[in-house]
């Protein structure tokens, strides 16, 4: 089911717009996202545009999934951080290119979700936790990337302290209406940044994010 549908989405979405990891879009390919999508909304899983889920939240459009995963650069050996999960789409394609996947939610009833999704594809390597993702993940780090699906003011101190030296985190950061994706890179001397594009994501509401 949708198969079609994803190979059009890899075809047309994601390579004619510069995506050229084929690690990166063969996952893509793969990975059934209707499965990570409210049932009313599945006929719009592969569309070009950000899906509502439910609670004021959204799931990404797919380009930029893939944008931040191959920005993210993500080995077979790492362990990876992903922050704002959702109903577990990004931390399953996470699974498939990494060793190990730490999701966070602050919605319990997503967080549930989401792990009955990823068991339900096969992404026994990725677990969703309820927290609050401004301030990390401190019982499972450090990780080796870091990707932040969600819009920050800047990207909090905790992460960048539970991120390896060499370490990748890839963010949304700036207002809560539109931010600059950053490619962030922690060396001993701080994070080498880079700038790839505006970009429009849900605040990260948490002690280090936006407030209620």
């Amino acid at each position: 089911m949708y198969e079609k549908e994803r190979e059009s989405m890899v075809e047309f979405q994601l390579k004619k717009r510069g995506i050229e990891n084929p690690y990166v879009l063969e996952v893509m390919r793969m990975v059934p996202r209707h499965e990570f999508i409210p049932e009313v909304s599945k006929p719009m899983a592969y569309g070009d545009f950000a899906v509502p889920i439910g609670q004021g939240q959204t799931a990404s459009q797919p380009y930029i999934v893939a944008k931040m995963i191959e920005l993210l650069e993500p080995r077979r050996t790492d362990k990876v951080l992903e922050i704002g999960s959702g109903l577990g789409y990004a931390a399953a394609v996470l699974s498939k290119l990494s060793g190990k996947v730490i999701g966070i939610e602050r919605i319990p009833e997503f967080a549930q979700k989401a792990n009955k999704n990823l068991s339900m594809t096969g992404s026994k390597n990725a677990r969703i936790i309820v927290g609050d993702g401004s301030i990390g993940a401190i019982h499972y780090y450090p990780f080796d990337r870091v990707l932040i699906s969600t819009a920050c003011p800047e990207i909090p101190e905790d992460i960048i302290q539970q991120t390896r030296n060499n370490g990748i985190i890839v963010a949304p950061v700036g207002d809560r209406m539109k931010q600059k994706l950053i490619r962030a890179r922690k060396t001993p001397q701080g994070l080498k940044i880079e700038e790839h594009g505006t970009v429009a994501f849900v605040p990260m509401l948490g002690k280090k994010g936006f407030q209620l």
